[in-house]
């Protein structure tokens, strides 16, 4: 069977808790890559990429993007082997209904799964592992050391699933899964449906205002998640 829906994934907040491991371990990064953390204890990671945390917190210690752009490989092999190092510490676990979401829709081959985060792309299996998922069943991805601004990333996951896949997907076919409203309005930039999940540090009626697709409080009803994600349109 041709694949015919592409269900793009954030992680924190939607597919798992992270207990803050990512900010620890972001922390630990930028002091050994940069020199200093700026203010980085200061900004909101919600929503956001790390390309636009590090810019957030370093371009008030007077580091330029152009210099921060140019370290960010080295950042992602250096975050990652921090997080690697710490994230048995912290509480990770999974959101509550993601899990069966996850595999309900790996089950199914018309779907193709895959992550859209602002996480670095070297963060991204070890979370997933720690909170119990096998990396493998996404099969594309688009990540936070790619872009600064969240919209930047569905276009690049898009491009990879339609290789990936061999074909492509109407934008009704497209799903982003989230839990914050840059979750929600960087699906515009492929025009893909959203579905909105309080899961996060955003309630649902300040998701509702961003006007997503689909809302939900949890992903525990798997029978109604599938259907918003499976049909066109409004459940």
């Amino acid at each position: 069977m041709p694949h015919k829906h592409l269900v793009l994934f954030d992680i924190d907040g939607t597919l798992l808790h992270s207990g803050g491991c990512g900010r620890a371990a972001s922390r630990l990064a930028t002091l050994e890559v940069f020199g200093t953390i700026g203010i980085l204890d200061d900004v909101n990671f919600a929503g956001k990429t790390d390309w636009q945390i590090l810019l957030e917190a370093l371009i008030p210690a007077n580091i330029s993007g152009e210099h921060i752009q140019q370290r960010l490989d080295i950042f992602n092999q250096v975050v990652a082997h921090h997080l690697a190092a710490i994230i048995a510490d912290f509480p990770v676990r999974p959101c509550a209904g993601a899990p069966e979401v996850v595999a309900a829709l790996c089950e199914n081959p018309a779907v193709v799964i895959g992550i859209v985060t602002g996480n670095m792309a070297g963060l991204v299996p070890i979370k997933l592992r720690q909170a119990g998922y096998d990396p493998g069943d996404f099969k594309v991805g688009a990540f936070g050391s790619e872009g600064w601004k969240r919209s930047m990333l569905p276009p690049l996951a898009l491009e990879r699933a339609q290789t990936h896949s061999g074909g492509t997907f109407a934008p009704e076919r497209i799903v982003i899964i989230g839990d914050t409203p840059n979750d929600i309005t960087c699906a515009e930039s492929i025009q893909a449906r959203t579905l909105a999940v309080a899961t996060g540090p955003f309630s649902v009626d300040a998701l509702r205002s961003h006007q997503p697709t689909h809302l939900f409080d949890t992903l525990a009803d798997t029978g109604a998640v599938l259907s918003a994600i499976l049909q066109n349109g409004h459940v």
